[in-house]
């Protein structure tokens, strides 16, 4: 009798099978979609999501530079300072094991991402640690980045880690905008919000847009190239994304490296710019951190990398390297799997990991307050 050595590493744990049978989509052609009942989803439940999610649609103006005057009203000195993009409806694609399995709205719309663009800012850092550029997120950024961005005794003692985690409490102005005045609390007085002295760097979690594009700007120069560049050729032209995806900067946000000009990124839409991209691309993005990393038979991004990307956090146990995760904690969806990671942006954009059950979820414009009851629907397929 012949001894059959697959099924038994199989069977030991040391081939992941359900990951060989992940259906990677070809670029410029139509994505391969299967019956939910292919993987004895339920359809009932799964459509009843889907019509949640189109019901929903965020309560903000479809002209986004109105919702982003809106919703940052509070800060003194908030202008727009990148592009805005009128947006689109409602949108979303649910993938399992590669395949569309529900759709809604126009998953091929160019629509802003806003702060889902951190979770692609996050990647740019991986895969400069997974090429050596930085030996180690732990590392200060000063030993990299010397032309005073990072001087002074608060400043100097940031790591790229406090960064990615926002927890850093860099202070100063970038491209006219200052760390204090970025979202400053609901109540109080906003001078004592202003003088306030900044937090020990790595002991508490301040989500601020100005030391995001601190972080961009001091990847720039650590790559060397405009981060939209490195991102086409390392990912997402290797997943076959469309042509359609930009990621911009503010107008004034140019720097100089190696005699050139270049345009230096933000890491949302806060103050408009950003990321501009599909549902689909966004879909592709995120069936490679599915993957592991890895798509088809190319590894992209490190699995150590995503490891440390979805780790708690110190001060936020829902906050790893610019990835939401779903621990128990302040934005925990109660009754789903805590191996759940996710990137948000302003407005209900979001990309859902879930392992368990091999998923990828895509949704736009859903009002934000509805995620958690979207996700607890589409789990009730299972």
């Amino acid at each position: 009798m012949k001894f059959n050595y697959l099924v038994f590493f199989a069977l030991c744990g040391f081939l992941n099978l359900s990951a060989q049978e992940y259906y990677f989509p070809k670029a410029n052609a139509d994505w391969e979609q299967k019956s939910p009942k292919t993987f004895k989803i339920k359809d009932a439940p799964l459509q009843e999501a889907v019509a949640f999610a189109e019901a929903n649609e965020y309560s903000g103006s479809r002209d986004l530079r109105i919702a982003i005057v809106k919703g940052f009203e509070r800060e003194p000195f908030h202008q727009i300072l990148g592009r805005t993009k009128k947006r689109g409806g409602p949108a979303g694609m649910i993938i399992k094991n590669g395949y569309i399995v529900a759709q809604w709205g126009d998953t091929k719309r160019v629509d802003m991402t806003f702060s889902v663009t951190k979770s692609f800012l996050s990647t740019m850092a991986g895969l400069a640690e997974d090429e050596g550029k930085i030996a180690d997120t732990k590392d200060l950024v000063i030993d990299y980045i010397w032309d005073g961005t990072f001087d002074g005794a608060h400043n100097s003692k940031i790591t790229w880690e406090h960064l990615l985690q926002q927890n850093s409490a860099w202070s100063g102005e970038l491209w006219g905008g200052k760390d204090w005045a970025d979202r400053p609390p609901s109540d109080g007085d906003i001078d004592d919000w202003k003088l306030a002295q900044p937090k020990e760097p790595g002991t508490v979690m301040e989500y601020n847009d100005v030391r995001v594009n601190v972080l961009a700007y001091s990847l720039t120069h650590v790559w060397r190239k405009p981060m939209p560049l490195v991102l086409k050729e390392k990912v997402m032209d290797k997943i076959g994304a469309s042509t359609t995806w930009r990621w911009f900067g503010y107008d004034n946000a140019w720097t100089e490296i190696d005699g050139l000009q270049m345009k230096s990124v933000t890491g949302g839409g806060h103050s408009g710019a950003g990321m501009f991209i599909s549902a689909e691309d966004m879909a592709r993005f995120g069936l490679l951190f599915l993957n592991n990393g890895k798509w088809k038979n190319e590894q992209l991004i490190s699995e150590k990398w995503i490891k440390k990307a979805t780790t708690p956090s110190t001060p936020n146990a829902n906050y790893g390297y610019m990835w939401w995760l779903n621990q128990k904690g302040d934005r925990h969806w109660e009754g789903l799997s805590e191996n759940i990671y996710y990137a948000a942006g302003f407005g209900g954009n979001f990309i859902v990991i879930d392992k368990e059950h091999d998923l990828v979820v895509v949704t736009r414009w859903l009002e934000p307050s509805k995620v958690g009851e979207f996700m607890t629907k589409v789990n009730a397929a299972f």
